[in-house]
C-alpha cells in the first residue's frame, strides 16, 4: 500500500490571502472539474454524473487513464475522493485546518494501491516515490491554491461561475 502526506499553508507571505470559504470553493470546482486545475492536456475529460448533497460521482480521464471516482464533501473542511475505478484503490483527502498558530493550512493524504499489481511491488514503489517528491501531492496543492487564485482574480470564483 502507499501512504503519502503533504501540507501547505494556504496564505503563505506574499502570496494573496484566502479565506477558508475560498480555498473550500476551490477544492469544490476541483472535485467538480479536475481540468480547470491541472495542467492543460492531462485532464481530458471530467463529467460529474451523479449529484446529492453529500458528494459527487465523477467520471475522468487523467493521464490517459479513465477513473471513475466517488467524492464526498465534509463542508468548509474535507474532500474525499474514493478511487471507484481506474488504476488506484483507495481514497485520497484533501483538508482544511487551522495549524496550532491558527493559520489556515491544506493537507494532502492518501492510502491507495495498484489495481493489479503486487502490493509493495516496484509499481507501488515508484508511485509513492512520486507522490512523495517534488511534482507529486505536494505541487497538486500549491497550483490548487495558485488556480484558486487565478479564478479569484478573474471574478469567477466569488460568483461562483466557471
Amino acid at each position: 500500500m502507499i501512504y503519502s502526506t503533504a501540507t501547505v499553508p494556504v496564505n503563505p507571505q506574499g502570496a494573496v490571502p484566502l479565506t477558508r470559504a475560498q480555498a473550500w470553493e476551490g477544492l469544490v470546482l476541483k472535485a467538480r472539474d479536475a481540468r480547470l486545475f491541472l495542467p492543460p492536456g492531462l485532464c481530458t475529460h471530467c463529467e460529474v454524473v451523479q449529484n446529492s448533497g453529500t458528494h459527487i460521482v465523477r467520471e475522468a480521464t487523467i493521464a490517459g487513464q479513465a477513473l471513475r471516482e466517488i467524492i464526498a464533501f465534509e463542508p468548509q473542511t474535507k474532500v474525499t475522493f474514493f478511487q471507484a475505478s481506474g488504476p488506484r484503490e483507495g481514497a485520497i483527502i484533501n483538508e482544511l485546518f487551522e495549524d496550532e498558530h491558527g493559520q489556515l493550512q491544506l493537507r494532502f493524504y492518501g492510502y491507495l494501491g495498484l489495481r493489479g499489481k503486487q502490493p509493495g511491488g516496484p509499481e507501488e514503489q515508484a508511485e509513492q516515490a512520486w507522490m512523495d517528491g517534488d511534482k507529486g501531492y505536494r505541487s497538486a496543492l500549491l497550483s490548487t491554491l495558485q488556480r484558486t487564485r487565478e479564478l479569484l482574480a478573474q471574478g469567477r470564483l466569488a460568483e461562483g461561475v466557471v
